[in-house]
């Protein structure tokens, strides 16, 4: 969306969540900052009458329906009710109410809040070993719930499969726009993306490998404080392979020497939990390309973006040699 990174947008944003702050019961002295803006923009909210802040999420329009996002925060609070991971809590309106709504332009804004979590973000420049021993035991428990757990009348969030992501219908744009794509390289990814549906129809959607999952694990969605890891951000969870959180945890990092510790570290601490058959181990390159594949279709979708700049021609680059690799060891 052209325009959506500029101050004038943000503040725009800003101005509308500081208009609905009395919906949750925040008195007019609350302030409200920028936390975040990726797609949704997040704010911190703070009330000095309240000893808590609220982090207040505008949502982007046109890809989530409100069915959609009622259904993320009833998965929500049935985790925050387990209690067996670290989870802020959506905080429901003063009428009882989940979604409040400003507009802006020509588009209607849903906004939801959650009780704010304190902690930091993990850098990829530090040692994350213990820390993804520790997510591979998270992502097994998340993964435990959803197998066991009722859900709610109504219930849908997106599924995450072959063609959604990198396929006929993805979610997130083409990856046969990537930035800088050429011809030759668009052969090996056209080969990959094949070898890719072959193989995840091969390996299946049984009961054991698919169901609800968190979908963006990655380290922007983690909260570290002390020993404890905190998990945030829902906004993609949906139905796909459980071993795709683990892809999704290398986001970006792909390439990073370290990949193939932290993948053992997550599997160990998974398997402290849950069982994890050796297929699943043995398609993990398979899920960390179509992650890789599905990223380079967004920063192809989103190229006005921070992230997009960031990355340029070499994150399309870096995603060609990871094929290559990855159809060399197929």
């Amino acid at each position: 969306m052209p325009g959506l990174y500029t101050d004038e947008f943000v503040e725009r944003l800003r101005q509308g969540a500081l208009s609905l702050v009395g919906e949750w019961g925040l008195s007019p002295e609350t302030t409200v900052e920028l936390l975040n803006i990726s797609e949704n923009a997040t704010f911190r909210a703070v009330d000095p009458r309240v000893g808590q802040p609220l982090v207040i999420r505008v949502h982007r329009p046109h890809y989530h329906t409100r069915e959609e996002i009622l259904s993320e925060l009833a998965w929500i609070d049935a985790l925050c009710d387990a209690g067996f991971v670290t989870i802020a809590r959506p905080v429901p309106l003063r009428n009882g109410g989940r979604i409040a709504q400003f507009t802006l332009g020509d588009d209607v804004r849903d906004v939801v809040a959650f009780a704010f979590m304190p902690g930091r973000e993990p850098s990829a420049e530090e040692d994350l070993e213990d820390g993804f021993r520790k997510l591979g035991a998270i992502s097994a428990r998340l993964h435990r719930q959803t197998r066991s757990w009722k859900r709610p009348p109504g219930f849908i969030r997106k599924t995450w499969n072959f063609d959604t992501t990198v396929g006929r219908t993805p979610y997130w744009g083409d990856w046969r726009e990537g930035l800088g794509l050429e011809t030759e390289g668009r052969a090996v990814l056209e080969r990959t993306a094949a070898v890719l549906e072959s193989r995840l129809a091969a390996f299946g959607r049984g009961e054991d490998r698919f169901g609800l999952i968190h979908a963006d694990l990655r380290l922007a969605n983690l909260l570290v404080d002390g020993s404890r890891i905190g998990v945030i951000d829902f906004d993609d969870c949906g139905f796909g392979w459980f071993a795709f959180d683990f892809a999704a945890a290398i986001s970006f990092i792909e390439t990073d020497p370290s990949i193939p510790k932290l993948q053992a570290a997550w599997i160990g601490g998974y398997r402290e939990v849950e069982p994890l058959d050796a297929a699943s181990e043995a398609e993990m390159p398979t899920f960390i390309m179509l992650r890789r594949l599905q990223l380079t279709a967004w920063i192809a979708s989103h190229r006005e973006t921070p992230t997009a700049r960031e990355m340029g021609t070499a994150f399309t680059d870096g995603t060609i040699a990871i094929a290559e690799s990855y159809l060399t060891s197929r």
